[in-house]
């Protein structure tokens, strides 16, 4: 079948819906389910543990000020177990799909969650790198931005541009099977190298959330931060682009923020009462400073705010923190040493791109270098594990065949501050 046969097979998958059913937000008691349908009406979410009735049932309406975009919060789920679900409108079923809840956040598992940035699918038109995360048995996946390409606030465009990404025939055998997660770094935001002082931002924040299933975002008017919890991880969704440049920052006020006040109000709290034993930091952008030259968005460019985080790190005695990035069109893995602040080495792992050109230029020597390579259809697979003693991660780099570029894995031990 050729590539616009299979488009064609996604938009008519189902009478009545133009595109999904899609997971969003799935963890051990709630579930989010995402459609897009042809015509307004209200439709209702029936599901049920795989082999039983379906007792449980969600309600949504598409509806034409959000672009017939429909999602369904599904509560009361049973942990680590098996799901069916089909979507109604009256007495006809439009699609149907299935899922299986997230561990409970206490007991010892494992989970594999799947992170990638920067997919053009006008530069590599089958985004085969998408079909190696159902290869590599990912149970989640988390879009790090730049996926899409839109390179513009203009909403009509930004909602184009969605439908035809998570149409892709190779997206959207993705996240039909794999719960995702999303935040955006500058092309999805509004252009490339974009601040918070970027026009019509407004359009890109209504746009991304109609586009993708979860829970309220931001501070419900600002920002599209969020936290999930699958298993021994937890994952911080970062939004370092609506507030960069707004802001005083409050290390420092004659400075500008990367975050915002209320985010970072957020992103403490979150941080002092998570009982995961792996913290994530994601953002669309890396960071540290070894860019390429005149590239302005990086935290290193925000040192003042990195310190702040690093210094509450180590104050608050937190264990277990990972740094996460893409954007640069390579894949890095760099240490940080900033025991004095944190009280263990930081890891910083960046995946990019998932498809796209390489930036030969962004391979800058850093002191904490520790492996790079210019690869253009790659992501990351990582694995971590909370039945071993102690609890353990694994990043493994991943090429669109499946080849494995380089691995890298830690202990809780060596994400803890030594006692004194």
């Amino acid at each position: 079948m050729n590539f616009m046969a299979l488009l064609l097979s996604v938009f008519t998958q189902a009478e009545g819906l133009t595109h999904g059913p899609f997971l969003g937000h799935v963890d051990h008691e709630t579930a989010y389910v995402w459609v897009r349908a042809a015509s307004p009406g209200a439709l209702v979410l029936q599901a049920g543990v795989k082999g039983e009735e379906l007792s449980l049932r969600a309600s949504a309406s598409a509806e034409l000020e959000r672009d017939l975009t429909a999602s369904f919060e599904l509560k009361g789920l049973a942990a680590n177990t098996d799901w069916v679900y089909r979507i109604m409108k009256g007495e006809e079923e439009l699609g149907a799909g299935s899922f299986r809840s997230a561990p409970a956040p206490e007991t010892p598992s494992k989970v594999r969650i799947a992170f990638g940035s920067c997919a053009s699918e006008s530069k590599f038109p089958e985004l085969a790198t998408f079909s190696q995360v159902l290869k590599t048995n990912c149970d989640s996946m988390v879009f790090l931005g730049d996926t899409p390409y839109i390179d513009t606030t203009d909403l009509e465009v930004q909602r184009r541009r969605y439908r035809e990404f998570l149409g892709h025939p190779s997206v959207s055998a993705v996240i039909s099977k794999v719960p995702a997660w999303s935040t955006w770094d500058d092309h999805d935001f509004g252009k490339n190298d974009t601040d918070g002082r970027v026009k019509g931002k407004e359009n890109s924040r209504r746009a991304h959330l109609e586009y993708h299933a979860g829970p309220p975002a931001g501070d419900g008017t600002s920002g599209i931060y969020r936290s999930f919890r699958r298993g021994p991880v937890e994952v911080f969704l970062i939004d370092a682009r609506w507030f960069a440049a707004t802001e005083p920052a409050e290390s420092n006020p004659e400075k500008f923020t990367l975050l915002g006040a209320a985010q970072w109000k957020w992103l403490r709290e979150g941080l002092k009462s998570s009982t995961a034993p792996f913290k994530l930091l994601t953002t669309g952008m890396i960071w540290n400073e070894s860019v390429r030259p005149l590239k302005p968005d990086h935290w290193g460019n925000y040192p003042h705010e990195r310190e702040m985080l690093f210094r509450f790190i180590g104050e608050e005695k937190i264990s277990g923190v990972t740094l996460i990035g893409g954007d640069i069109h390579r894949t890095r893995v760099v240490r940080h040493d900033v025991e004095e602040w944190t009280g263990y080495p930081l890891i910083e792992l960046i995946t990019s791109p998932m498809a796209n050109s390489v930036i030969a230029s962004a391979n800058q020597p850093h002191p904490g270098l520790l492996y790079d390579v210019g690869n253009s259809q790659t992501f990351m697979s990582f694995e971590a594990d909370s039945t071993t003693s102690p609890a353990a991660w694994v990043a493994r780099f991943l090429d669109h065949e499946g080849g494995e570029l380089f691995r890298i894995s830690r202990t809780l031990t060596e994400l803890s501050a030594a006692e004194k």
